[in-house]
């Protein structure tokens, strides 16, 4: 039977680069599998329904509130986000790592539910240079870039509640950074001592770390 996996909260402002990361992340990684969350948002252009989220209305969301099926959940924005927990539970009953890309509110909610989870939190170089990015997409007016950066230094202030910080400003080192969080707690005894019981039953006598 294979070690449980390991739950990663990944969490940071708009515009500090987080989804990129993660997507890239993901793709370097064997075994880390991203969690697709519930959103009562219309798709936007380009977005698969159970790729990017599963796409459902506000009646279906609160169901699911009422039957305690998320992990965690929260409102931004007018719209709904939630975590199917039973989706990450049998993720990580499988042996795999489950990486969620939520926001403080939602990470929150689940290390109350999920205290071994890991908690990491990308920040941006400056805040020059993250109002640089939010105007960069070139769709927003300033009424909502300036809602955007509120709501960025709102998230910021919540940076203490992680284990890890990651600096996005050059992606290649970030990107790297993340990995390494990842690589180390696959690392651990705790996990170890099952992925590699062979091994130990034949270094230690009487194969007592293989119990």
């Amino acid at each position: 039977m294979s070690a449980a996996g390991t739950l990663f909260v990944v969490s940071a402002p708009s515009g500090a680069g987080k989804t990129s990361l993660v997507r890239a992340l993901v793709e370097r990684t064997e075994g880390l599998v991203l969690s697709v969350s519930h959103t009562t948002r219309p798709p936007r252009p380009g977005e698969v329904d159970g790729v990017h989220y599963h796409f459902v209305d506000e009646a279906a969301f609160l169901r699911m509130v009422e039957a305690g099926a998320f992990l965690e959940h929260a409102e931004v924005f007018g719209n709904r986000y939630g975590t199917a927990r039973e989706t990450v539970e049998r993720e990580l009953r499988a042996g795999r790592d489950v990486l969620l890309e939520i926001d403080w509110q939602g990470a929150r909610q689940v290390r109350a539910a999920m205290p071994a989870a890991v908690g990491v939190f990308i920040l941006p170089p400056s805040r020059e240079e993250l109002e640089r990015r939010l105007r960069g997409r070139g769709q927003d007016s300033e009424e909502v870039i300036a809602r955007r950066m509120a709501a960025a230094e709102a998230e910021l202030s919540h940076y203490a509640e992680y284990d890890y910080l990651v600096v996005n400003d050059a992606f290649a080192q970030a990107l790297d950074d993340l990995s390494a969080i990842v690589r180390c707690h696959r690392l651990r005894t705790a996990r170890q001592r099952r992925a590699l019981a062979g091994l130990l039953a034949g270094l230690v006598t009487g194969g007592a770390s293989a119990c």
